[in-house]
């Protein structure tokens, strides 16, 4: 039996469309993973819609698992079809944090004066699960293995296991170069996504971007650099990377050019694109 990825939303904090992001797409965050009967979905970004109109109006069992509640991660989840079908059994699960629930967060975006349709209209999402931040836990033929990051309101990386294969989704995670805690956290990623067949990995900005060289200085907006995510998959030594997240103004020739350089250090690294399917 094979673990099939696909990728539905790549883009980052915010949905973009037009001619020049075609190639990648410009949906935010949704990936799928799929085990036989079993579909574990990563985050409800607007590429959840995409996914969604995929599978049409029908029913479908499958869990919706979230790394944490930012809007891009989010916002998809109330076009999401298959929430509205009766013999649809969704669940949805997360980590709690301080500021709520993933029940509490999703219920938020869907209420006035914000949105017409409230969350009780998703018929068939049926069960809110919350999961420990620590513990690894099961999830139908999933097992999955978190790992807390750094970003604004937490976040958690997760490691999923599943027909012999090990995929890690490390999206919106910041290393923080030259720091005592940067180094900490790169070193437990590097720990986590030791051997993965796939490593997805952040990589929002490229290093000069980070450090304000263009445009404002992104320390502490809790993304990695292009080269963080690099420096990971070597350090864990994983099969491919993923490059994921990518920054709203990068273009696909943008996208493209950091593909190509990434190769450079590490000739197994793609840039996520939407659409994208393969099999392990």
């Amino acid at each position: 039996m094979e673990l099939r990825i696909t990728f539905w939303g790549v883009r980052g904090s915010i949905a973009v469309s037009g001619a020049r992001y075609e190639q990648t797409g410009g949906n935010t965050t949704c990936v799928e993973l799929q085990v036989g009967d079993d579909r574990l979905i990563l985050d409800g970004g607007t590429g959840l819609r995409a996914l969604g109109e995929h599978l049409g109006f029908a029913p479908v069992r499958a869990t919706l698992l979230f790394t944490h509640l930012h809007w891009d991660h989010i916002q998809g989840v109330p076009f999401f079809t298959p929430a509205f079908h009766p013999g649809s059994a969704l669940t949805f699960a997360g980590v709690p944090r301080a500021t709520g629930t993933v029940r509490e967060a999703l219920a938020a975006q869907m209420r006035p004066p914000t949105f017409p349709v409230t969350l009780d209209r998703l018929i068939g999402a049926r069960t809110f699960l919350d999961v420990p931040r620590a513990t690894p836990f099961e999830l139908g033929a999933f097992r999955v293995t978190p790992l807390e990051q750094d970003h604004p309101d937490g976040v958690v990386a997760y490691r999923i296991e599943a027909a012999g294969r090990s995929v890690v989704f490390a999206t919106d995670c910041e290393h923080r170069p030259g720091s005592a805690s940067g180094r900490e956290s790169f070193a437990a990623m590097a720990r986590f996504a030791k051997g993965a067949d796939v490593l997805i990995h952040d990589a929002q900005y490229t290093t000069p971007e980070y450090r304000g060289e263009a445009g404002p200085p992104r320390l502490g907006w809790g993304h990695s650099t292009v080269e963080d995510a690099v420096a990971v998959a070597r350090a864990a030594d994983c099969g491919r990377l993923f490059l994921f997240h990518h920054d709203p103004t990068r273009d696909d020739a943008g996208v493209a050019a950091l593909e190509a350089g990434a190769r450079l250090a590490w000739p197994e690294t793609f840039a996520a694109r939407e659409g994208a399917s393969l099999a392990l």
